[in-house]
């Protein structure tokens, strides 16, 4: 029988074999009290044989009588909803389509089950498979109609929210119900976050805004993988083999189910700022707003994210403009009174990681914040010289300990760089910076620092006769006192070798497909030849193997076990803490976008 090319609206119902009356008929039974018939339409509708025609055929009566459709007929229009149209001809994807926009119209009470249905269809059809007794059922990878179906489902979403302007209040609550669990398969995590993501820079943007979408995409990822811990060392996570598609994924399966959100998130910031190949200047920046956003929300407040905070790095290495954005909204952070203390110190965390990280950066741009940073340091000093909190307490002087490790941690990938060229113009800028100083104060910040920081700064300033530090780290270790006697008896001691908590947030990147974007942007660690860090004060660390190579940081940063956040204790600390020096806000940012 053909039926592509017809005039729905105005060709009659086509004739199928079909038992009980018509949808009007049968509605006016059932107001009666007669049920007969309307469970026979539920049967036939729920047929799993159903043909293109019969469904054609009973969509256009529910649109004859739609008004009817109340609230007593859910269950009517449930089974009506989950009738198979993705996938099918033409005929019926119209039919379905114009089905949908008439029942949200005519009944709104109707919308969010509509919409439960689209969203449902973003992860491809449940496999049902039992092995041993055990339920392994899981996505349908082998369906060539998904793209196509997708694309339907799109369709259906734009069309609705034609009809009902409200939707997006209804519709972000769907998507976040239906975010697949970290136990769903890879393929399953790529379609609904491709779905979600494709959606929110193409045909939903009628109704709602790309933010919303993207911070459940964000939200999600951070809540269900910020407690990964992916270590650049850790065979286990880090191992690859082959699947049967013949790609190399990784061993670790939440480690690679983490990969391939990045590799999905990435690929959507790349497409959404270039068109045709090209850069679109006004669409960047609109994402880079929207980034920045979930970043404050999310992202920042999340002591030790997994890599998803590197959706971010990539945006910036676009334009330098952008990157220097970020790195003033990190400062504008770092020195806001406003703010809690976890959250400045968080933001001096993300300034000195991607100073040092971030291979796009010119060295214009690092001297920048260095002479935004190490001032600030300088006045913060002064303000504490005098007064009777000059001595060293994280718990009063936490940003002012984490923005002088960010500057420790810059000028340990950056020094050669800012020597290159002119050395005696790059030691004079060095000298200039007086960090003898900053390190001879009575806040001891070399005290607090990492370890593995504070020996290699040692060890390069005293290289070039900047500053001497050895002599304070000596009497640093001497007084020391052991915090935790070990649990398997006997007098092993430890000490915390990481009181300010720190975490570098753009340290090595150990996702293997998605680590084909950020590689040629990141900075590795490159180990000074000619300088020896002094045995007596370095930690002994494990031999280092061709995975870690690139981290000097390796052994010293402890494995996260929770997500700190905004907590209640986050907040005390700051009202805790001296206010910070109030320097406004120095904009280094010139170039425009």
């Amino acid at each position: 029988m053909e039926i592509e090319g017809r005039d729905f609206m105005n060709t009659p119902p086509l004739k199928t074999v079909r038992f009980g009356g018509n949808v009007v008929a049968t509605l006016a039974k059932f107001k009666q009290g007669d049920t007969s018939d309307y469970e026979l339409l539920k049967h036939q509708l729920a047929d799993p044989d159903i043909k293109d025609a019969q469904i054609i055929n009973w969509l256009q009566e529910f649109r004859n009588c739609v008004t009817q459709l109340s609230k007593d007929h859910e269950q009517l229009i449930y089974v009506a909803l989950r009738l198979p149209w993705l996938g099918r001809s033409p005929a019926v994807v119209e039919e379905y389509l114009s089905f949908l926009s008439n029942l949200v119209s005519a009944q709104t009470v109707y919308l969010r089950a509509c919409l439960k249905m689209v969203v449902s269809n973003f992860k491809p059809k449940r496999v049902k498979i039992c092995e041993g007794g055990v339920d392994i059922s899981d996505s349908d990878d082998d369906d060539e109609n998904l793209p196509r179906s997708f694309d339907q489902c799109h369709q259906a979403l734009q069309l609705i929210g034609r009809y009902v302007p409200s939707t997006s209040c209804f519709l972000m609550p769907i998507l976040i119900e239906n975010f697949p669990f970290v136990q769903k398969s890879s393929r399953t995590l790529e379609c609904y976050v491709h779905n979600l993501l494709s959606g929110c820079c193409t045909v939903w943007l009628s109704f709602t805004l790309p933010r919303s979408v993207m911070s459940i995409t964000f939200c999600q990822v951070v809540v269900q993988y910020g407690c990964l811990s992916l270590s650049p060392g850790d065979e286990d996570v880090c191992s690859v083999k082959s699947s049967p598609a013949g790609t190399n994924v990784m061993v670790h399966p939440v480690a690679e189910r983490l990969d391939t959100l990045m590799v999905v998130l990435l690929a959507f910031i790349k497409d959404m700022c270039h068109v045709n190949g090209c850069l679109d200047v006004e669409r960047t920046k609109d994402l880079y707003k929207d980034l920045v956003c979930v970043f404050d929300k999310l992202i920042l407040p999340t002591h030790a994210s997994c890599h998803v905070q590197y959706a971010l790095f990539y945006l910036c290495s676009f334009r330098l403009a952008l990157a220097e954005a970020f790195l003033e909204h990190l400062w504008r952070l770092l020195q806001s009174q406003s703010h809690p203390a976890v959250l400045r110190q968080s933001a001096a965390g993300y300034m000195g990681s991607f100073l040092a990280r971030a291979n796009f950066l010119p060295v214009a741009t690092v001297r920048a914040c260095l002479d935004l940073l190490v001032p600030w340091l300088h006045l913060y000093i002064d303000s504490q010289d005098s007064g009777s909190r000059a001595y060293c307490d994280i718990t009063l002087h936490g940003p002012f300990y984490n923005a002088c490790q960010a500057v420790f941690y810059t000028l340990i990938f950056r020094h050669r760089s800012i020597l290159e060229g002119n050395m005696k113009k790059g030691l004079a800028y060095l000298q200039s910076l007086n960090l003898e100083r900053i390190v001879m104060c009575q806040l001891n910040p070399l005290k607090v620092c990492l370890p593995a920081v504070t020996n290699m700064f040692a060890a390069i300033t005293r290289k070039y006769q900047l500053v001497f530090c050895y002599t304070i780290i000596e009497r640093n270790n001497r007084h020391v006192l052991p915090v935790v006697r070990s649990s398997v008896g006997g007098d092993c001691v430890s000490t915390n070798t990481n009181p300010l908590d720190s975490f570098f947030p753009f340290d090595p990147y150990v996702l293997k497909r998605s680590s084909k974007l950020i590689e040629p942007l990141y900075q590795v660690w490159e180990e000074p030849a000619d300088t020896e860090v002094d045995t007596v004060t370095t930690k002994r660390v494990r031999p280092c193997s061709d995975a870690d190579e690139d981290d000097f940081l390796r052994g010293e940063t402890p494995e996260t076990k929770g997500v700190m956040g905004m907590t209640p204790g986050s907040y005390e600390s700051h009202l805790h803490s001296p206010s910070s020096v109030g320097s406004p806000p120095i904009s280094f940012l010139q170039r425009p976008f």
